[in-house]
């Protein structure tokens, strides 16, 4: 039923991601939104990979934008500089992410607490300051340009609305494999680590295995995220990836729902929208807005903006029930 059910609702919303740039043709003011939603895409992949290791794992990452990041500047570097095919650098980079993920998580994911969160912030500190200071390699605060777009068997998406495509079917295949980790053995296993790890462990799931295993999981598909964002643009800098970005993040997965993939992806709509068409008009003021939100959201909205419409429904029984009594 489950399965059925989100069948059910991803052929929506892949209807509704495909009828969107066909609209924007007949809605001029709609066009500008076309490229907002190709970088919705990309952060909802990253998104929808802290919400699996967060939500259904109860793993907390500080740093999500270092694998974002290091699959940019991987596939970036390797693409720009040395002219390899950038499929091959996106799998690189996967791989250089996945690595350095399990090399983080193997330690500090084996104790219980909040070692991951310190390591991962650590790790977005160092990447940052790598970043910045490997002017020979990323061109350092100035970022490195002229990195080539990607084509599809000699297809060049070359468009605003073919990388629109191209990004968002990437989206929906990683939520449909996401969707089926939590609704088989793996999910119910991560569900059981959140509630209690002792308890876990008493029924014979291996806690420490599975918990680096959705880490590097959410590490990769962060980096095929960044790799997306680095061939879009064609130019990337580090301030793309700091701490900051790691904190909108975590943001996004808090106003939408920590506790649902969906909820992933509405938060970076919000997010992803309200950074590019209104919160930089507040310039430092920024971060004093991201704060109100978490605060609002925490208070009064705990199950994030997803869990909206049940609350309402909730609402609309004790009023009848009050009615009826």
């Amino acid at each position: 039923m489950a399965k059925n059910r989100s069948a059910v609702h991803l052929t929506i919303f892949g209807g509704c991601l495909f009828l969107f740039p066909l609209l924007a043709r007949w809605i001029s003011f709609l066009e500008h939104y076309v490229d907002v939603m190709v970088f919705v895409g990309i952060y909802s992949l990253v998104a929808v990979g802290l919400c699996l290791l967060m939500g259904y794992a109860g793993q907390i990452s500080l740093g999500h934008a270092s694998f974002f990041g290091l699959g940019a500047y991987v596939s970036g570097i390797i693409t720009a500089k040395y002219g390899v095919n950038p499929w091959f650098c996106i799998l690189l980079g996967m791989v250089v992410s996945g690595g350095v993920a399990f090399i983080i998580g193997a330690p500090s994911l084996r104790l219980r607490g909040h070692y991951l969160a310190m390591a991962t912030l650590a790790f977005c500190i160092i990447i940052t300051i790598i970043f910045n200071e490997s002017i020979a390699f990323t061109g350092g605060p100035d970022g490195l340009a002229f990195i080539p777009g990607i084509s599809i068997m000699g297809y060049a998406l070359d468009s605003v609305v073919k990388y629109y495509f191209f990004v968002w079917s990437v989206v929906l295949m990683v939520l449909l494999l996401c969707l089926n980790i939590i609704q088989s053995r793996v999910g119910r296993a991560l569900r059981s680590i959140h509630g209690s790890e002792l308890a876990a462990s008493a029924v014979g799931v291996n806690v420490a295995k599975y918990k680096i295993y959705v880490f590097v999981l959410s590490a990769v598909v962060a980096s095929v995220a960044g790799s997306l964002y680095a061939h879009y643009l064609n130019f990337i800098n580090p301030a793309s990836f700091d701490l900051f970005v790691s904190i909108k993040l975590l943001i996004m997965i808090i106003l939408g729902g920590i506790y649902s993939l969906w909820g992933a992806i509405l938060g970076a709509v919000l997010i992803t929208f309200l950074s590019y068409e209104w919160l930089h008009y507040f310039g430092e003021a920024e971060v004093m807005v991201y704060g109100a939100i978490v605060l609002i959201i925490v208070i009064f909205l705990p199950g994030g903006v997803v869990s909206i419409p049940e609350k309402v429904r909730s609402l609309c029984r004790g009023s009848k029930l009050k009615v009826e009594g």
